[in-house]
């Protein structure tokens, strides 16, 4: 099944679209592994989207098999915490896609803190056979330039070993933000935390006071919003539960989409933002480092090529080990619309395009963020999608609130 987009040309004037997303993804994945350390932790607005299912379902499972499919996050996090569950024995493994994405580097790790894990296939990826144990060692090294989900892991569990953990971190830091959202979050729940350099260092804590945490909504997901805006001429949108002052590294985009003609308002008495389309002359080159947010790249890239602006998008190395590789996936169907691009293993370049091909099917390799990023395009031209159900991995109502913006949708 495809779904054909396209814009209801026979609206007029200014149309204010109110959109409540659910919860962030990456704050609602780690809160539920802390929940599972500290019971008396208390989550509302949990996303409600396939990959955090996929970690509710696995902490409540009882079988020893555990699939978590495409979910990346749920791999990295779920290997660490079974590795801490004394007594217990689990199979984690996931789709095709999934036994292809390393994870050599967080094992590694769990090892040097006495872990027992096992590779079931091939050397360095999953599936694993994890048998949980007390984990005494209190230091461990690793790699921080793949990705900062290893280092997440390993600090979302560090609380719970009876000794603590200091991690010391080798060469770049890549999307730091999203350490020091997990860092962060351990600090709200009271416990000592310092981040120094390169330098981690966690004490351990058996209990947490009682504490209630309200997520906010998913600046990634809120992404697709601003491109919609960005590449009309008329319309408004206001997202519902968003703050200024927010945890989540995407929450950039108010600054890069100014660059894009998109002005966003914070309303701080109601946590809403609303975004509105502006008259703007455009930077001549948008050249930007996304090393801390790379989850926005496709979108921004998509933007860029509507407005028929060029732009460079850099720091995007760990696109390569998602769910495609995205920066190959970007060239690809970008192409077809008629698009000039180069690509590297960390780098986007995309040429001011003269015409946008019509009528084009957008394939999205069982990825969510392909499909949603290439959406917004239906603005401009009628378009189409694979597998439009990939978007359940992360935003499930996207095509029900982006029909709610006036953008028709016909499912073939």
């Amino acid at each position: 099944m495809n779904a054909y987009l396209s814009y209801n040309s026979k609206l007029k004037g200014n149309i204010n679209s109110i959109i409540d997303i659910s919860g962030s993804k990456s704050e609602s994945n780690r809160l539920l592994i802390l929940q599972q350390l500290y019971p008396n932790l208390q989550i509302d607005n949990v996303s409600n989207c396939n990959d955090t299912i996929v970690i509710q379902n696995a902490l409540e499972s009882k079988e020893q098999v555990i699939d978590i499919n495409h979910a990346g996050t749920a791999m990295r996090f779920l290997t660490a915490y079974f590795s801490t569950r004394q007594g217990s024995e689990i199979t984690l493994t996931g789709s095709e896609r999934m036994k292809q994405r390393p994870i050599k580097i967080l094992v590694d790790a769990l090892k040097q803190l006495g872990a027992d894990i096992e590779y079931l296939e091939n050397e360095g990826f999953p599936p694993l056979l994890i048998k949980g144990k007390e984990l005494v060692k209190n230091e461990v090294e690793l790699d921080a330039n793949i990705s900062s989900q290893y280092i997440s892991a390993l600090i979302l569990i560090a609380p719970s070993l009876p000794n603590g953990l200091t991690i010391k971190l080798k060469g770049i830091i890549t999307s730091k933000p999203y350490l020091m959202m997990s860092i962060d979050l351990l600090k709200e729940l009271g416990v000592n935390c310092t981040f120094f350099y390169k330098i981690i260092k966690i004490l351990p804590a058996s209990k947490i006071k009682a504490k209630k945490i309200i997520i906010e909504s998913d600046w990634s997901s809120a992404s697709y919003y601003y491109s919609l805006v960005a590449l009309s001429n008329f319309k408004t949108i206001t997202l519902k539960c968003f703050q200024k002052n927010s945890l989540q590294a995407d929450s950039i985009l108010p600054t890069i989409y100014k660059l894009l003609g998109v002005e966003t308002t914070f309303n701080t008495s109601n946590n809403e933002i609303t975004i509105s389309k502006v008259k703007t002359n455009y930077f001549e080159n948008i050249n930007i480092d996304l090393s801390d947010a790379p989850d926005i790249a496709q979108t921004i890239a998509v933007t860029c090529f509507g407005l028929k602006i060029p732009c460079k998008l850099r720091g995007l190395s760990t696109l390569k080990i998602k769910e495609t590789d995205r920066l190959k996936a970007l060239e690809t169907e970008l192409e077809k619309l008629g698009a000039e691009v180069i690509i590297t293993n960390d780098s986007f370049k995309l040429y001011p395009a003269k015409n946008i091909i019509p009528d084009v099917v957008i394939d999205t390799y069982e990825d969510h963020r392909m499909a949603m990023a290439f959406a917004p395009l239906a603005m401009l031209t009628n378009i189409a999608i694979v597998s439009p159900k990939v978007v359940n991995k992360s935003y499930p109502n996207f095509w029900k609130d982006l029909e709610s913006t006036g953008v028709l949708i016909d499912y073939k």
